[in-house]
C-alpha cells in the first residue's frame, strides 16, 4: 500500500500538476469566503437581536412617555425616541444590504467550487460544452439583474474594472431598490 501524498508545489515530483495547484488555490479561496461568511453571520445575528430588543424597548418607552403630562421633558423624550427609531431603521436597512453581500459571497464560493470541479476533471477540462454548462449554471444562480449583467460583460471579455463600472452606471439609471422595513 503506497501512502504517498500527491505532489504539491512545496514537494514537486513527476506527478506535479498545475491543475491540482489551481484547484487547491480555488479551495483556499472558498474556505476564506466561507469562514468570513460564518464569522459575519454570527456577528450580524447578535447585532440583529440587539436592534430588535432596542426597537421593542423604544416602543415601550414611547408608550410610557404618552402618559406623561405635556411639557419640555415629554417633548425631549419623544424626539429622542423618534431619533432612535430612525437609527434602528437605518441599521435594519444595512442588515438587508449585508444579506445581499452574503448572497454574493455564497454565489462566489459556489462558482469557485464548480470551477475547481471542472478544472480538476481531465475528461471535462477541454470540452467547450462543459464550460458553457458551467457558465450557464453560475449565471442561473444570480438573482440580481445587475449581477447577471456584470457576469455577461465579463464573459464577453470585459475587464473586472469595466464590468464593475457597468454595474455602477446601471445602478445610477435604476430606481432605488425596494428595501423592506420591519
Amino acid at each position: 500500500m503506497d501512502s504517498k501524498a500527491p505532489s504539491t508545489a512545496f514537494n514537486p515530483d513527476l506527478d506535479w500538476s498545475q491543475v491540482r495547484e489551481t484547484v487547491r488555490m480555488l479551495h483556499a479561496a472558498i474556505a476564506q469566503i466561507k469562514l468570513s461568511m460564518t464569522e459575519g453571520e454570527d456577528s450580524v445575528a447578535s447585532l440583529m437581536d440587539s436592534f430588535t430588543t432596542l426597537a421593542g424597548r423604544t416602543a415601550s418607552i414611547g408608550e410610557a412617555a404618552k402618559q406623561l403630562p405635556a411639557g419640555a421633558e415629554k417633548d425631549t423624550i419623544q424626539a429622542n425616541i423618534l431619533a432612535v427609531q430612525a437609527s434602528v431603521q437605518s441599521a435594519i436597512i444595512a442588515f438587508q444590504f449585508y444579506d445581499k453581500l452574503t448572497q454574493r459571497l455564497e454565489h462566489a464560493a459556489h462558482s469557485l467550487k464548480a470551477l475547481g470541479g471542472l478544472v480538476g476533471d481531465q475528461s471535462r477540462l477541454f470540452n467547450p460544452y462543459e464550460w458553457k454548462g458551467l457558465q450557464d449554471s453560475i449565471k442561473s444562480r444570480y438573482t440580481i439583474q445587475a449581477d447577471q449583467a456584470m457576469f455577461d460583460a465579463i464573459l464577453r471579455g470585459a475587464s473586472v474594472e469595466v464590468a464593475l463600472q457597468l454595474m455602477v452606471d446601471n445602478k445610477s439609471d435604476q430606481p432605488p431598490e425596494d428595501v423592506e422595513l420591519f
